[in-house]
């Protein structure tokens, strides 16, 4: 029996890179020569995770205001959330990824590939992507807070100013510091759940937080970094039922 190829970080980032780097065809090769080549599937879903987040963090945000069939709000002008091709394909890749953990090694091969090809272009709104991802040097160079306390409020502040950018940066500091992860995880959940997101606010919550927890260490944090750039995007316009919902329990909203 062959054994599994393992994966150092340098070669789950470089796969990660090329299948954002072509098109359909492309991302899905990658992913079948890996596979082919005998690397643990894990590792490959990984590089496939990693590439969809990075998606995210390197999107130019709309350039314009669009709705979102099935909800009342507008995504504004540099937003990210709702149907981004970033979200799109983190919430996709991540439901492939859960079929393949579960599936014989044929079914599992051919769920990674299709959530490679998941990953080209025509997947969602995508404005165009940055060299570099979010957080830059100059967001970072913006952060305040010095301990943990103070970065979770920096990020909520962030949050409610719908800013990007120091949303980001606050939680990469936060993560940088090895500080634990759960506070972060809680106040990003009370957004998922009062926010409206155009559909996917909750859906990606639950993505981010399960693809933290399988990351490896050096890329784990990048999960929450996207997920606090796409609350700070949907923030203020709060999910349809929240208030009724808080009425009816008899709990303050958050």
């Amino acid at each position: 029996i062959d054994e599994t190829r393992q994966a150092d970080d340098a070669w789950v980032d470089e796969l990660a890179q090329t299948i954002t780097s072509g098109n359909h065809e492309r991302a899905a090769d990658a992913a079948a020569a890996a596979l082919a080549e005998g690397f643990d599937p894990e590792a490959v879903g990984e590089a496939i995770s990693l590439a969809a987040n990075r998606l995210l963090l390197a999107d130019a945000g709309r350039q314009s205001p669009g709705g979102t069939a099935g909800t009342q709000f507008l995504k504004g002008k540099d937003s990210v959330h709702g149907d981004s091709a970033g979200v799109h394909a983190s919430d996709a890749t991540n439901a492939w990824r859960n079929i393949a953990r579960v599936s014989n090694p044929r079914n599992a091969f051919a769920s990674l590939i299709v959530a490679a090809y998941n990953l080209g272009p025509g997947v969602g709104t995508f404005s165009g992507g940055r060299k570099d991802l979010y957080p830059l040097p100059e967001h970072l160079e913006s952060v305040q807070g010095k301990d943990a306390a103070a970065l979770i409020a920096e990020a909520e502040q962030a949050i409610r100013a719908n800013d990007q950018p120091l949303a980001c940066a606050a939680v990469h500091r936060y993560g940088e510091l090895g500080h634990s992860p759960r506070a972060v995880l809680d106040l990003l959940l009370k957004y998922a759940i009062s926010e409206d997101g155009a559909l996917h606010a909750e859906k990606y919550y639950r993505t981010a937080s399960e693809e933290f927890a399988a990351a490896r260490p050096a890329f784990r944090w990048r999960q929450l970094v996207a997920l606090a750039r796409v609350t700070a995007s949907e923030y203020g316009q709060p999910a349809p039922g929240y208030a009724e919902a808080c009425q009816l329990l008899q709990v303050q909203p958050g």
